[in-house]
């Protein structure tokens, strides 16, 4: 099973589209440019451990690697 949480790689900009799969579909959650974006859009998500998750590949996948781009 895929991990229910997408960060995509880095844009031309440095951020990353976020995603979240639940009952099946795809939601976009917005652009991080930084794990602190990330773990606010998975605390608005309801899941407010984001932080804790962000390293587990059960829960994220890092698309283009776990480095943030620098624009």
């Amino acid at each position: 099973m895929a991990a229910p949480i997408t960060v995509h790689r880095p844009s031309d900009s440095g951020g990353r589209r976020v995603c979240v799969r639940t009952a099946g579909i795809d939601r976009d959650l917005g652009i991080a440019f930084s794990d602190v974006d990330v773990e606010e859009f998975l605390r608005r998500a309801g899941l407010p451990e984001g932080a804790a998750i962000l390293d587990d590949p059960g829960w994220v996948e890092w698309r283009g690697g776990r480095e943030w781009g620098t624009g």
